[in-house]
């Protein structure tokens, strides 16, 4: 985990200084700073330092991984990394909902955008369930 604490540190400061470029930037072509490119900026380099810290957090609390250390030999990584879905409809149908939502935002039509945010509901519902339920239902290892 230090090693993504470290990107997305490094990309923060990143953004920080470009931030306080742009400002000056904006100010020196036009006269006025260009607050909506700024703000932008700012709030990227907020959301970036709060993943940092967190997993900079979670790095203290568990055992330094095979990526972690300078030690490390390529085959302490090998084995088992997880499960990955093979294919699935779901994320599909969940952007479509979302888009139905988003079109019933920007029309202010309310009757729409119910109907997009319970379509949004029920798709994520299906997403997550995927494998719980149908021809799909992964049983307990025995």
């Amino acid at each position: 985990m230090k090693t993504e604490s470290r990107i997305f540190n490094l990309v923060a400061v990143f953004l920080a200084i470009a931030a306080v470029v742009y400002g000056w930037w904006t100010h020196a072509s036009t006269g006025h700073v260009e607050v909506i490119g700024v703000v932008a900026l700012i709030l990227s380099m907020l959301l970036l330092f709060m993943c940092g810290f967190y997993f900079a957090f979670i790095a203290r609390r568990m055992e330094p991984r095979p990526e972690d250390r300078e030690d490390a030999e390529i085959a302490e990584g090998a084995g088992e990394i997880g499960f990955f879905s093979p294919g699935s409809y779901w994320p599909f149908g969940l952007a479509l909902a979302a888009a139905v939502a988003g079109i019933g935002v920007v029309f202010w039509q309310v009757w729409l955008l119910i109907a997009g945010l319970v379509a949004v509901v029920l798709a994520v519902c299906g997403f997550v369930f995927e494998y719980y339920t149908g021809t799909r239902r992964v049983h307990g290892h025995d």
